[in-house]
């Protein structure tokens, strides 16, 4: 676990600063520091952030069409021949469509694959076949294999670099376009097996990745106005896991609430929950994600109201967790969607939060 309490630059109020495809942007310039990246995209370029990797390095670009299975065989066989393939598309295609050749052709022979799925989880607004709510799980139980939850733009101008020198398979899982800029990226290094403390308490730990790493810090301000000291563990690394750093942390705190952008079976809730067990830490714990259920097709605002994952849910759930009721002070206006099936609004389906993402 590394403390990089003073190199957060967003504390939670308000909304963040935003960098626009940073991710993608990263990637071509990892192109011209090494000329083994490749990359494939499976008719998603411009969706998947590759056409800025297609407009610098066009004779190192390959458009596989729509046929994910076939792109990660052609990735296999440009990683046996010694390039760096970066295969793109939604996470719920590169993961779900063609998990058999991701174990076979990728994973078992540890091939130097990287594969890149975008709009994870209940981020993606084309509802339950769009939404990737079982990658982390089934990326976790492939051997092999090395994954990164990615919801902040300095991390995703750092993971191209970090992925390529990774020797092996791996997943990046990110939202494209606008990403949160919640970190000094002078001063951040993302890093394997590691975990980041952004925020120390001694009440309850809110242990996260990905997009939920925002709703995190903005849960725990309200907290904190609330009395309740918060720490926010990220953890982008989910494979290899900082199982130190996660037991650290609990160890410190009278509880633990884990947040998923993915169903609470199999991801980050699962990972924590099982170094818990295995080390005999005692405390209050509860797993924040989809409960066994497929997503719904909405706005992000909507949905993520639906689940039960916005802020103040978030903070709610951590008062529970603690035994201080559901009174909180200061929650502003998250509730207005509400959380049931009502409220399909118009506004509620195509308004999003403003940095939504459509097809």
């Amino acid at each position: 676990m590394i403390d990089v309490t003073q190199s957060v630059i967003y504390g939670g109020k308000g909304l963040p600063e935003t960098r626009l495809k940073a991710y993608g942007h990263a990637l071509a310039a990892l192109g011209h520091a090494r000329p083994d990246v490749l990359c494939l995209s499976a008719d998603l370029t411009s969706q998947t952030e590759a056409d800025l990797f297609r407009g610098e390095h066009p004779g190192r670009f390959f458009s596989m069409g729509m046929a994910e299975q076939n792109m990660v065989g052609v990735a296999a066989g440009l990683a046996r021949a010694g390039e760096i393939p970066f295969a793109h598309s939604f996470a719920c295609f590169i993961t779900r469509r063609c998990f058999d050749q991701i174990a076979m052709s990728v994973a078992y022979p540890r091939l130097n694959v990287k594969l890149v799925g975008m709009m994870p989880g209940i981020s993606s607004p084309g509802g339950a076949s769009h939404q990737a709510i079982d990658d982390l799980a089934m990326m976790r139980a492939t051997p092999n294999m090395r994954i990164l939850d990615i919801g902040e733009a300095s991390e995703a101008e750092q993971a191209p670099e970090l992925a390529a020198a990774a020797d092996g398979p791996v997943y990046l899982r990110l939202r494209r376009g606008l990403l949160p800029a919640m970190f000094d990226g002078s001063a951040y290094r993302l890093q394997w097996g590691e975990s980041y403390l952004l925020r120390r308490g001694a009440d309850v730990a809110l242990v996260t990745s990905g997009l939920m790493t925002e709703r995190a810090l903005q849960a725990a301000a309200l907290l904190e106005e609330n009395g309740i000291g918060t720490t926010v563990l990220h953890v982008p690394s989910i494979k290899p896991l900082d199982e130190e750093g996660i037991a650290a942390v609990a160890s410190s705190c009278r509880a633990v609430l884990t947040l998923d952008n993915h169903s609470v079976i199999g991801g980050l809730g699962s990972a924590v929950s099982e170094v818990l067990a295995e080390r005999r830490i005692a405390v209050s714990f509860r797993r924040l994600g989809l409960r066994d259920v497929f997503g719904k097709a909405a706005s992000n605002a909507y949905i993520f109201r639906h689940f039960e994952l916005d802020p103040d849910q978030i903070a709610r759930a951590a008062l529970e967790l603690l035994e201080h009721g559901t009174e909180l002070r200061g929650a502003g206006n998250w509730s207005q969607a509400g959380s049931g099936d009502s409220g399909w609004g118009e506004a509620w389906k195509q308004g999003g939060d403003g940095r939504a993402q459509g097809r």
